[in-house]
């Protein structure tokens, strides 16, 4: 028989899961809404400054070790942290923040060093280094096997050539979390993970991205000439890199999940509040059956989505693997908050296409859900290999 999954409190959240729902709300409300419209104008947010807030508060390691100055809590207060990011204002920085906690540092954690931990994994804690995560390349996005960034082993360094894309926190990143090709041999053992400070000699940021949303975070092109990364920054062992960051994209992409079930309902929520003020032909848009319907249809699949959330964690709680699940979940979110988005920009009808309306920024930020961090396509390569399809 397998695991028996199952769940102490019906309605799955404590009052010390709430405790902590509220202390980052009240962050977000504090710290971070005021300022998105500056950060958003500006193209990037001070993450240095926002995450050593962050890591004071404890917001950073939910889930790691206390040892390395997390708080050794469990997938369901992750879920609460991750669903409040939703509640930020440019879908950019959430994505930023979830970077750090989930997809930089859950390899380092699970496979890395003592030292690894102790020097990186403490550092983006604390919040006082940021991370990024280095694997996709102009040739090799979600044919990750592809990637042509070489590590060459000398002594006890690796020397790292090539180039990575599509960075998200690249030009800020303190330390990256980097695949490369240590072996030309075919196969899934040819990969290596590695922490590469960018203080190293030979790390570029070769230019910073212009993006059609997620203005807010920074996207960099980075390239690598000859630099010398100590063997003792390999993550685990020589070669199994690959399988590493397989791993790790689980959590990247369960990240992602329950915050766009917030900020799914947060914009039907703000534009609720558009059309019953819109007077149409002498009565408030809500007066129109259509439309009401239309949402109606919208918050049944936010429920659905935040429900497969729910199911996820269980399964996560309970040591199961959650790959299927969470392919599922990324697939049917990009979706859905693209879908959402879009519904909502059109019931705000011209005011809707204006860049200084908020729903204009989530349309366009919404747009990057279903290729960022594997696309819709390779999500539905992924489900229908599990199921022998």
């Amino acid at each position: 028989m397998g695991a028996v999954i199952q769940s102490n409190d019906p309605h799955y959240f404590t009052k010390d899961h709430e405790l902590v729902r509220k202390a980052v709300s009240d962050f977000i409300k504090k710290e971070i809404n005021p300022h998105v419209d500056e950060w958003e104008e500006k193209g990037i947010a001070p993450l240095k400054q926002i995450f050593k807030k962050m890591g004071h508060l404890g917001f950073l390691g939910i889930r790691y070790n206390t040892k390395y100055g997390g708080q050794g809590l469990d997938y369901w207060y992750e879920t609460v942290f991750l669903e409040e990011l939703g509640h930020i204002k440019a879908l950019g920085l959430s994505v930023a923040i979830t970077v750090q906690t989930n997809m930089a540092t859950p390899a380092i954690d699970e496979f890395g060093s003592a030292y690894l931990k102790e020097k990186f994994l403490t550092a983006a804690i604390s919040g006082d280094m940021v991370g990024a995560i280095a694997v996709t390349e102009q040739g090799a996005g979600s044919d990750v096997a592809a990637l042509q960034t070489r590590a060459e082993k000398d002594g006890d360094v690796y020397v790292i050539n090539g180039s990575k894309m599509f960075i998200t926190n690249g030009t800020q990143a303190d330390f990256l979390t980097l695949l490369a090709r240590t072996s030309d041999e075919p196969g899934y053992h040819s990969f290596s993970l590695f922490v590469v400070p960018t203080e190293l000699p030979g790390v570029h940021v070769s230019r910073k991205l212009e993006k059609m949303g997620v203005w807010i975070s920074d996207t960099a092109e980075l390239f690598f000439d000859n630099v010398r990364v100590p063997v003792k920054n390999r993550i685990g062992e020589e070669g199994e890199g690959f399988i590493y960051q397989m791993k790790q994209f689980q959590h990247e992409r369960f990240s992602l999940l329950p915050f766009v079930c917030t900020a799914a309902k947060d914009i039907i929520d703000m534009t609720v509040d558009y059309i019953r003020k819109r007077i149409v032909f002498g009565k408030p848009l809500i007066s129109r059956q259509v439309l009401r319907h239309r949402i109606a249809d919208w918050l049944t699949e936010i429920e659905c989505l935040k429900q497969l959330i729910y199911h996820i964690v269980r399964l996560k709680m309970a040591g199961i693997d959650a790959t299927k699940e969470i392919s599922m979940g990324k697939l049917f979110a990009g979706s859905m908050l693209s879908k959402i988005a879009d519904g909502c920009l059109q019931m705000h009808g011209g005011m809707g296409y204006m860049n200084e309306m908020l729903i204009s920024r989530y349309y366009r930020d919404a747009r990057g859900l279903s290729i960022g961090g594997g696309t819709d396509e390779i999500m539905r390569e992924v489900i229908t290999k599990m199921e022998g399809l």
